[in-house]
């Protein structure tokens, strides 16, 4: 068995499970790279990453670089003599520091690859109605995504899943398919297969306030795909009478009515629908600009719309 030294490198909570998979099962993580803890709530106090804080739970060593190219980053990095790197949730690295270790540098993704290459697979992956999407663990190379797959795991989503809850599910499954792959190096018993080049093959963007933005042009399946894939977060939004509104959680009606898309019926009680293309669909939860998520009901009880 190789005798690994890892360095790990990640961010958010998605990252945190398959750190201390490692660590729980005596792999040697020698160190880990985050992000620079950030200033949050009224007071601005600075609050270390998830991953941080699992890290120093474990009294790992902690490097937390501004900029991923300086030669004082690349040396500490060094210092430490990693022979494996393994990243989940981080920046995109420098070819320089993905190229150093002995046994290489690897990526968990949250696809299939080469399905779904790009900043938002998770949500992309309900956006396009899609009834699997899965985790898969490769060798970094130079075009982002593309490197040789080591390993991968199909993954079932659900009618009720929405970005959260499919988000949710990959964490913990996505930190086992990490401990596998790394296991597999440790044994030096793996075989990588190249990515094919799909001409079919759906790309991943970073989502953004234009690109969340609701078209009630386009049929209900649709819209509520789209809902329950920007839910909880970024969520997608619309105006109603002027007012912005984040919509998260909805359901399909698919009666037909005399409205335009984007126009409504609400009793002001219990229920709110939004004409689509090709029928109505009903809203659940939402949340009106600088107030808190509330379901339907509470909200009409307390607002007007």
């Amino acid at each position: 068995m190789r005798d690994l030294r890892i360095i790990f490198m990640g961010t958010p909570d998605f990252a945190v499970p398959s750190l201390r998979a490692l660590v729980e099962n005596n792999f040697k993580v020698v160190a880990v790279v985050t992000a620079a803890d950030k200033p949050k709530g009224r007071g601005q106090k600075l609050v270390p990453s998830p991953v941080k804080r699992a890290a120093q739970e474990f009294n790992i060593p902690v490097l937390q670089p501004k900029n991923l190219k300086s030669q004082e980053f690349q040396q500490r990095l060094q210092d430490y003599n990693p022979n494996l790197q393994v990243v989940v949730a981080f920046r995109m690295l420098p070819e320089v520091v993905w190229q150093y270790p002995e046994y290489g540098t690897f990526n968990l993704h949250a696809s299939l690859l080469p399905q779904y290459r790009g900043a938002a697979p998770i949500n992309w992956a309900i956006i396009n109605g899609e009834k699997t999407t899965g985790l898969t663990t490769f060798f970094l190379q130079h075009e982002i995504d593309t490197g040789n797959i080591i390993a991968q795991e199909k993954i079932v989503i659900s009618e009720s899943d929405n970005a959260g809850s499919l988000h949710d599910k990959m964490m913990q499954q996505g930190a086992a398919l990490v401990l596998e792959t790394v296991q597999k190096i440790a044994d030096n018993d793996f075989e990588l297969t190249p990515q094919s080049a799909q001409v079919d093959s759906k790309e991943a963007p970073k989502l953004n306030k234009e690109s969340t933005a609701i078209d009630w042009n386009q049929p209900v399946a649709k819209v509520h795909n789209f809902i329950r894939g920007l839910s909880p977060y970024p969520s997608a939004w619309t105006q109603i009478n002027g007012s912005y509104y984040k919509i998260l959680a909805s359901a399909p009606n698919y009666d037909h009515s005399n409205l335009q898309p984007g126009e409504y019926l609400s009793d002001d009680k219990s229920f709110l629908q939004i004409k689509c293309g090709d029928g109505m669909l009903c809203i659940l939860e939402l949340q009106k600009e600088g107030k808190r998520r509330m379901d339907i009901q509470s909200f009409l009880r307390g607002n007007e719309l």
